[in-house]
């Protein structure tokens, strides 16, 4: 086994290393959310190192998840080195293999303070944040005008192009997995057309509300009471332009928490319409 860790090997991670990631994520004071893990191992592309102390050589050093969406863009997310071997260069020698894999392939991430400078580094530039909202929602007013609705199958091909027009991307291998994924995913009309779309999956914590596309506020706030149960806390990750529905989630119990930094690498900002992305799936996919 080599014992210098820059000579170590990067190897793609299976199904067979879902708790393997999982470990890695409570390791760095993260949620285990295997759940999420599950749909990123099989919507992307997982990297890891072999954590050389472990001698059945299950144990992760380290690990970063990819989700391509075509070659119009890959998402990069869960990029966790464990604490035993924090500020070695694992997380910069997994950052230029990604970086080599995607080629040529624009990158987008959502960088921790912590994490920011060796994007920048690696030639990542900031173009935006992301804004955590979270906590119990309390009844809100109603949404005049706006009908929502549990999604079907029949609504997935409706879906698809609303996630297209407003990610600039074509995220089907992602969505087609959603709704196994959710445990709700309603859509929003006006007349026969549809308006939005969300989802609301699980982790130990919380419901996490994303992805929402809508074609304005109004929608997203509508969508959002629709998900939310009053029995269980919610999470979503909002890109900080939408004041108005951060407003709104203030205002009815949501707290404020972290900040994340969108940055890209290859093109100048995000494709698709702002306007109408509201909240990801996860900081890991955009």
């Amino acid at each position: 086994m080599p014992t210098s860790l820059s000579a170590l090997p990067i190897r793609a991670l299976t199904m067979g290393d879902l708790m393997s990631c999982a470990d890695l994520a409570e390791d760095r004071g993260w949620a285990r959310e295997e759940h999420k893990w599950s749909l990123l191992l099989t919507a992307g592309t997982g990297y890891g190192i072999t954590d050389p102390e472990d001698p059945e050589g299950k144990r992760l050093a380290a690990a970063v998840v990819t989700t391509p969406y075509g070659s119009q863009l890959t998402a990069i997310g869960l990029m966790l080195v464990a604490q035993r071997h924090a500020r070695k260069g694992l997380g910069r020698r997994l950052m230029s293999h990604v970086l080599r894999e995607a080629a040529p392939a624009p990158l987008a991430l959502w960088a921790t303070p912590y994490g920011q400078p060796l994007y920048q580094q690696l030639g990542f530039i900031g173009v935006g944040t992301v804004e955590k909202l979270s906590g119990h929602l309390r009844p809100p007013v109603s949404v005049a005008n706006v009908t929502t609705r549990p999604a079907t199958a029949e609504d997935l091909p409706a879906i698809i192009r609303l996630d297209t027009e407003a990610s600039g991307v074509d995220r089907t291998p992602l969505l087609t997995r959603l709704p196994a994924f959710a445990d709700r995913l309603r859509v929003s009309e006006e007349g026969a057309t549809l308006t939005g779309y969300a989802a609301a999956w699980p982790t130990p914590e919380a419901d996490v509300i994303g992805p929402l596309v809508a074609q304005d506020t109004e929608v997203a706030k509508a969508l959002v009471a629709s998900l939310a149960r009053p029995d269980r806390p919610i999470r979503l990750h909002l890109d900080s332009r939408h004041q108005g529905l951060l407003d709104w989630g203030r205002e009815h119990g949501l707290v404020s928490g972290a900040l994340t930094t969108t940055m890209v690498h290859g093109l100048p900002d995000l494709p698709g319409d702002w306007k109408r992305r509201f909240a990801q799936l996860s900081l890991a996919t955009g």
